[in-house]
């Protein structure tokens, strides 16, 4: 911010921190940026109307920070939350400061370190008064792609933090995608961690170009300091921590009605990685296969590339279904395409793939699924024996592979225009009177499956309470 032209006040509990912010501010180019003691101090140093981020952990410590600083502000001062908050928190929390005048964005931050100090993706949610006034911050400050800010205004509070929140359910699925092609290359096709560094490198020039592919490259070629044999990647404990935002995505599908299986294995897989003793137990119990399949390797790694593309485009799919639901129900009105505009730069999905995303969520506001999209669906049509080919691999092979499948079932469910769920229907109706719809004719239907089964009525009621 400081180094966009904007003179910058910044508090925290410790002041010595503070110290070494304006310290390290003055030598890396005199930037402008004031130390404050106390949040009265704090506020008092702010031009009016006051725009304050604060960025600590969420929860608690988030409603502690705004009852220290509301003590001092006035009406029509901003306070903007950057953290990952789950966003009913967050539009309770501007219920309560509205009753002050004082206006309360949720913005969702994505870059890592990065994406700090060279332009994060900026997802803000609050009344447009406030963005109006953070705007020409926030645009500066974002990450550029060409002539446009990864930022803009999604909607009313909650909407920023929950675009934020599915960001990261579809970062969770890209990095177990990629975790799983690599486990396929090393296991089943035989390369070395160089060889594969490689081969995401190379990758990294094409369709598959993305922030997640150039660092899983890097993370595999660095070798490792501490043994001075072999590399880094091969002495991390195969167990994934997470902070909720995933598990959140997940809950959130389930409460919009929209499927994520992507998303939903990946959070699956880390749940079992966190059992570390219990899968060590059980490998000296449970058995594979005993014979890999013979495969030609050039085949196998261009099936990879295919598969890896059709099940980002499946992931994406699913995380904009459910962004989609949530602002259909709570009047939203969020902008898909602006979604993908903000994640082109900046943040963790950044990729080339967003591109195509914003265009076809441009020229069609209402498209249904992107897996229609004309451009989509004529890639994924081709690509789809590809996908399969790797399914079927890892199967036989006894690799692993739950958001590979998971994304290739996804797309095989929505592209059936006949599902079995006719038998359950039917067999919802056998054992709790639930009704059916029929296929020859409207109406609510119930059968007496069996001759202990009798007539229950007036089916009007049968249905009540089904979500």
């Amino acid at each position: 911010m400081a180094e966009h032209g904007f003179t910058v006040a910044v508090g925290n509990r410790s002041y010595a921190k503070v110290e070494a912010t304006v310290a390290r501010a003055k030598a890396e180019g005199d930037l402008p940026i004031v130390g404050t003691d106390g949040p009265e101090e704090f506020c008092s140093k702010l031009q009016k109307p006051r725009k304050i981020v604060i960025l600590v952990q969420a929860g608690k410590p988030v409603d502690e920070t705004i009852e220290k600083l509301s003590e001092y502000l006035e009406e029509g001062d901003v306070i903007v939350d950057g953290g990952n908050e789950w966003y009913p928190n967050t539009i309770r929390r501007s219920e309560d400061l509205v009753k002050k005048g004082i206006y309360f964005v949720g913005m969702g931050i994505s870059g890592g370190e990065e994406g700090a100090r060279k332009g994060p993706s900026l997802m803000p949610g609050g009344p447009k008064e406030a963005y109006d006034l953070l705007e020409p911050i926030i645009v500066k400050c974002a990450a550029q792609v060409g002539d446009e800010a990864c930022t803009g205004y999604l909607g009313p509070v909650g909407s920023g933090n929950y675009v934020k929140m599915v960001h990261n359910g579809i970062e969770y699925g890209d990095m177990q995608l990629i975790a799983e092609v690599y486990d396929i290359i090393r296991k089943v096709v035989g390369m070395s961690n160089h060889d594969i560094s490689k081969l995401f490198e190379e990758w990294n020039k094409g369709e598959l170009e993305s922030f997640l592919i150039e660092i899983t490259s890097k993370i595999l070629s660095k070798d490792d300091d501490l043994t001075g044999e072999g590399q880094v990647v091969d002495y991390v404990l195969d167990k994934t921590g997470m902070k909720g935002t995933g598990r959140w995505t997940v809950q959130e599908a389930a409460e919009q009605s929209v499927a994520a299986p992507t998303i939903a294995a990946s959070l699956d897989t880390r749940y079992i990685s966190g059992r570390k003793d219990e899968r060590v137990a059980a490998s000296k119990i449970l058995e594979g296969p005993t014979e890999i399949p013979a495969i030609d390797k050039k085949q196998v790694l261009d099936d990879l590339q295919a598969a890896l593309y059709c099940s980002k485009v499946a992931s994406y799919a699913q995380g904009l279904g459910i962004i989609k639901a949530a602002s259909d129900k709570n009047g939203w009105d969020v902008d898909l395409s602006l979604c993908a505009r903000m994640w082109r730069g900046g943040c963790i999905i950044r990729a080339q793939l967003l591109s195509k995303i914003q265009n076809a969520m441009t020229e069609d506001k209402s498209l249904a699924n992107l897996l229609v999209d004309p451009t989509f669906s004529s890639e994924i049509n081709a690509r789809q024996m590809a996908w399969r080919r790797i399914v079927t691999l890892a199967v036989a092979s006894g690799i692993a592979c739950p958001a590979l499948s998971a994304s290739l079932m996804y797309y095989d469910q929505y592209r059936r225009e006949s599902l079995p769920a006719n038998l359950v229907q039917a067999q919802r109706d056998f054992f709790g009177g639930h009704t059916y719809e029929r296929i020859d004719r409207e109406g609510t239907f119930h059968s007496a499956w069996t001759d202990a089964h009798k007539d229950i009525g007036d089916l009007s009621g049968r249905t009540a309470g089904e979500i």
